[in-house]
């Protein structure tokens, strides 16, 4: 699918999907010594897992609502994140211990975390491109009405 052919939403998605993820990920890497520590954090207090879970489900589920479109690359993965930020909403939400859990076996991991950190900017690099740099809509050449079509008023 070439970038000039997105539907307006990917597009949108992908305008902002795209340099949040790159942001978020090379951060988390540069971070990476702080990251066990935050995340110990972010354990402690229950609250701060409802809340985040919370936010991070509501716009799962906006995301999922506004783009369930399946065909070109981009698409498939906006939707997919829209998929996967819904499913990391539940988890802080209705099983809080699994998905810290989950985040400190991938803190031990540090290589894999990276790793995974690293795929997920090169895709948010991907979708920061087709997002920004597709062609405009070219708007399509009205044809000129001479007076005589035009209805006329009372």
């Amino acid at each position: 699918m070439s970038t000039s052919q997105l539907q307006p939403r990917t597009q949108m998605l992908a305008r902002v999907l795209g340099p949040f993820t790159v942001i978020v990920c090379i951060t988390a890497v540069a971070r990476a010594s702080d990251m066990s520590a935050l995340l110990s954090q972010f354990e402690a207090n229950s609250l701060w897992t409802w809340v985040a879970g919370a936010f991070v489900l509501v716009f799962g589920l906006i995301m999922v609502a506004a783009h369930q479109y399946w065909r070109g690359a981009a698409a498939i993965i906006v939707s997919l994140f829209g998929w996967l930020i819904t499913l990391r909403g539940l988890m802080l939400l209705a099983f809080p211990k699994a998905f810290v859990s989950l985040a400190n076996a991938m803190m031990d991991a540090q290589g894999l975390w990276v790793a995974l950190c690293i795929a997920f900017a090169v895709v948010g690099l991907y979708l920061t491109y087709v997002g920004w740099m597709s062609a405009p809509d070219q708007p399509a050449p009205q044809t000129e009405r001479s007076a005589k079509d035009l209805p006329r008023a009372a």
